[in-house]
């Protein structure tokens, strides 16, 4: 193969770059990942953490599959938390604060180990279509490289324009130079982009800080790692610190709304709703007294602290001076101001459940271009983009997690069934069968995808393999273990048993000295809901029926019976099967049932068409 050409190609290099450019090469592809700048593959710029609602879900998913995201992370975490402790297991997730600047050289590192990738520092400016297909791309020096298969994960580059205050300026990030003309050249070839806004907020100087007056937020204790191949690396947990705005605080917001770029006038994207800037926390909920804001360390060796809950779009001197309102931070030294960004993105109705565009053959686009938000997400639909684009180039049947699958499948059907009006969060509330997806059973329900591809080792396989077969052998066992039960004076089996609040598997010695902790708590969850769990699998399975059903790509949608809003809806998501029709906003029953009839009555036609 010539130098400059490459089975696959990656514009990008943060969360959804590196996995697909690693998900890529591991399949055996020549693999070319450009970045803007080498030194910020990996970068997290906004909070350090890897993790949270939902979000944890994704990360152990990408670990089941073969990902880096939660080995990276166990390398780099100071502090570990399992969140929503006291609701249902279906909504408990992990989270980890991690040193961000060793997360970025951990990340690079494992990039240059791998064989196929070639990593290079380009700033892409325009994309090569021939007869309908991916040909090559070209930098803003003019080199042009070809390739089979593109994947852009762009995040916030496309157009990105920072505002802080009045001024304004072209960047991705802060610092970096923006991707004007790439995002010209998707307008070129026909896509549809949309505005966003989103932001990050400031950087404290650590011993400016008086922690004293705060209130302390530690983690568990000890380290819930994300990846199940980490085993007992050093650990030193450091703990987060909570403070709070107040009516000064408020004050100073409200006092001066017009100076801010969101509520002055300037900003035209849409903003996050799930992490909202405080001049809208302050102007929307003018009841609350006050606002939570937490002090998280960037790293080890660093002096640097993010703040989370205070990030605005005011100027630096008034922004001076809401930092120094809450307790604790009155003689704060800051770093790095708040800001908030605006960045095209492309409207995801436009791509396959593959990530792949609907009308250039070989183009897929993961991550925050794709209307998210967030490090997880971004990674999660990477590493699917990186698999897709391989299966494609080898014209082999594409790889799709349903919603009954993974959390992953679930962000992903959203985005391109749904479309995102807004930034785009992942949050457990999204799963309709979200009980059966929970972080102890993720490689149950994936790693044999990843292993029939060619992304985990056979040892790997062979591990799950073994806890699978132990977990059958315990379901088995208590659902025979005969014991007495004193309440009732009767004999009853241990699964009868185990249903009863405040009873484990972990209190019977024959059980937890023979099996590992994580079957066990497979088996006891599996079993306490067990009822629950077989009325979700039926509820998947009475909808799996739907998707058996396609709908051709030549599909005309001028049905009678069909309002000219269902035809208009149909028409623009173009869905490949009944089930994906079913969940478009405002698609009824009935136009379902019209469509099932429609395809069944003109199957020959559009046969022969194809």
């Amino acid at each position: 193969m010539p130098e400059n050409h490459y089975d696959i190609i990656v514009i990008g290099a943060g969360h959804a770059g590196c996995e697909s450019a690693i998900a890529s090469a591991k399949l055996g592809k020549k693999t070319l990942l450009c970045t803007i700048n080498l030194d910020t593959i990996g970068l997290m710029p906004c909070a350090p953490a890897v993790g949270g609602v939902g979000k944890g879900h994704i990360v152990r998913e990408i670990d089941a599959l073969g990902g880096v995201m939660g080995i990276i992370t166990d390398k780099c975490a100071i502090q570990y938390k399992t969140l929503n402790t006291s609701k249902g297991i279906a909504v408990q997730s992990t989270r980890a604060q991690v040193d961000k600047h060793q997360y970025k050289r951990e990340m690079r590192k494992f990039l240059e180990k791998i064989e196929n990738i070639h990593i290079r520092q380009a700033l892409i400016t325009k994309i090569n279509v021939k007869n309908g297909k991916i040909e090559s791309v070209e930098d803003h020096f003019g080199f042009k490289f070809y390739t089979k298969a593109l994947i852009i994960t762009a995040g916030t580059f496309l157009s990105g324009l920072i505002h802080i205050g009045k001024k304004t300026y072209p960047a991705g990030r802060a610092g970096e130079f923006p991707a004007n003309e790439l995002s010209q050249s998707l307008k070129d070839l026909g896509f549809k982009l949309g505005r966003f806004k989103t932001g990050t907020g400031p950087r404290f100087k650590r011993s400016s800080i008086d922690f004293s007056k705060m209130d302390i937020r530690p983690g568990d204790g000890k380290p819930r790692y994300f990846s199940r191949i980490t085993k007992d690396l050093p650990y030193t947990e450091y703990p987060c610190y909570v403070t709070y705005t107040n009516e000064t605080t408020h004050n100073l917001i409200l006092d001066n709304l017009e100076h801010s770029a969101l509520y002055g006038g300037q900003i035209k994207g849409t903003p996050v709703r799930y992490c909202p800037s405080l001049e809208d926390k302050v102007v929307k909920f003018r009841d609350k007294e006050r606002h939570q804001v937490i002090l998280e360390p960037e790293g080890v060796d660093t002096d640097e602290i993010y703040v989370s809950g205070l990030g605005n779009s005011m100027p630096p001197e008034i922004q001076e001076k809401i930092f120094r309102s809450p307790k604790g931070l009155e003689n704060v030294v800051i770093l790095r101001p708040a800001y908030a960004i605006e960045y095209d993105y492309l409207e995801p109705h436009q791509l396959k459940h593959t990530l792949e565009s609907k009308e250039i053959s070989g183009l897929f686009f993961a991550g925050q271009i794709n209307g998210t938000t967030g490090y997880e997400e971004a990674a999660g639909q990477g590493i699917i983009a990186g698999i897709n684009a391989v299966l494609k180039i080898e014209d082999k049947e594409p790889f799709i997690i349903g919603r009954d699958e993974g959390y992953i499948g679930v962000m992903i059907d959203d985005l391109v069934t749904k479309g995102t009006d807004e930034p785009y969060r992942i949050f457990t509330s999204r799963a309709e069968y979200r009980l059966s997806l929970r972080e102890d059973n993720v490689y149950f329900r994936l790693s044999e995808k990843a292993y029939n591809l060619g992304l985990i080792d056979a040892n790997f396989m062979q591990e799950i393999e073994k806890e699978i077969n132990l977990s059958k052998e315990l379901t088995d066992y208590i659902n025979s273990k005969k014991i007495f039960d004193e309440d009732k004076r009767e004999t009853i089996t241990l699964e009868t048993f185990l249903r009863r609040e405040n009873i484990s598997l972990m209190d019977f010695p024959e059980i937890s000295s023979y099996y590992p902790e994580n079957v066990i708590r497979y088996v006891e969850i599996e079993t306490k809901y067990k009822g629950y769990l077989e009325r979700q699998k039926r509820d998947a399975e009475r909808s799996k029926h739907l998707e058996f059903i396609k709908i051709p790509e030549n599909m005309d949608y001028n049905i009678p019976g069909l309002s000219r809003e269902i035809k208009e809806k149909l028409t623009k998501i173009k869905p490949t099967n009944l089930a994906q029709a079913s969940r478009i906003p405002g698609i009824t029953p009935s136009a379902i049932s019209l469509l099932m009839v429609y395809i069944k009555k003109n199957e020959e036609q559009y046969k022969e068409v194809v």
